[in-house]
C-alpha cells in the first residue's frame, strides 16, 4: 500500500488511563474529547506521521468532583494548559504486527519524549459506508511527576493518595480519507 490519510472515528475509539488510588486500588477514566491526524501506509508503520490532540477538560472518571478536582490547578489546570499532544517522531518495527512509537508529549506545559508499544490490528472494508478502516491499539506509561502534576496527600497508614505512574491504553480506528 502506499501513504494515505486515515480520519480517526471517535465512536470506535478511546484513550483511557489507570492510576493507583490509596495504594490500593486503580481509578480509571478516559478522555473523551480527542483528535488526531494519521498519514500511514498500514503495511509499514515506520514512516507514519502521527499527530494527536486531547482536551483535557473532556476528563471522566464517572465521579464528577474527582473530575472538577482533576481540572483545577492542583492536578491538570485546564484553564492554562486546555489540551495535551502527542507527535510521533520515531516508529521502530519490533515484530510481524508490532512497533515502538516515540514521540513528544505535551502536558501541563512540558513537553517530554515518551515511547508507546503500538500493535496494528487490521485493516477493513466497512460494510455500512464501503469506507476502508484500519485499527491500532497503543499501551505505555507515563509519570505525572514528570509533567509538574504533584498534588498529592499522605496517608496516615503511609504512601500516598494518588500513584505517580498512569498507565494509558489507546484504541484507534480509522477511515480511509477519499
Amino acid at each position: 500500500m502506499t501513504m494515505s490519510k486515515w480520519t480517526v472515528d471517535t465512536a470506535h475509539s478511546s484513550i483511557d488511563f489507570s492510576v493507583k488510588h490509596m495504594m490500593v486500588s486503580k481509578v480509571k477514566g478516559a478522555f473523551q474529547q480527542f483528535s488526531a491526524v494519521v498519514e500511514a501506509d498500514p503495511t509499514n508503520l515506520e514512516t507514519a506521521n502521527i499527530d494527536f490532540s486531547i482536551d483535557v477538560a473532556s476528563i471522566d472518571t464517572r465521579n464528577a468532583d474527582r473530575d472538577n478536582h482533576l481540572r483545577s490547578a492542583d492536578f491538570f489546570d485546564v484553564e492554562q494548559y486546555p489540551t495535551m499532544t502527542f507527535k510521533a517522531n520515531k516508529i521502530v518495527k519490533t515484530g510481524e504486527d508490532e512497533y515502538n512509537v516515540t514521540g513528544d508529549v505535551t502536558l501541563h506545559g512540558v513537553t517530554r519524549e515518551e515511547t508507546f508499544a503500538v500493535t496494528f490490528e487490521g485493516l477493513a472494508k466497512d460494510p455500512m459506508s464501503g469506507a476502508e478502516k484500519i485499527g491500532f491499539s497503543a499501551n505505555g506509561k507515563i509519570k505525572r511527576s514528570d509533567y509538574g502534576l504533584t498534588w498529592n496527600a499522605a496517608l496516615e497508614t503511609g504512601g500516598v493518595l494518588v500513584g505517580d505512574e498512569i498507565k494509558v491504553a489507546i484504541e484507534i480506528e480509522a477511515a480511509k480519507e477519499a
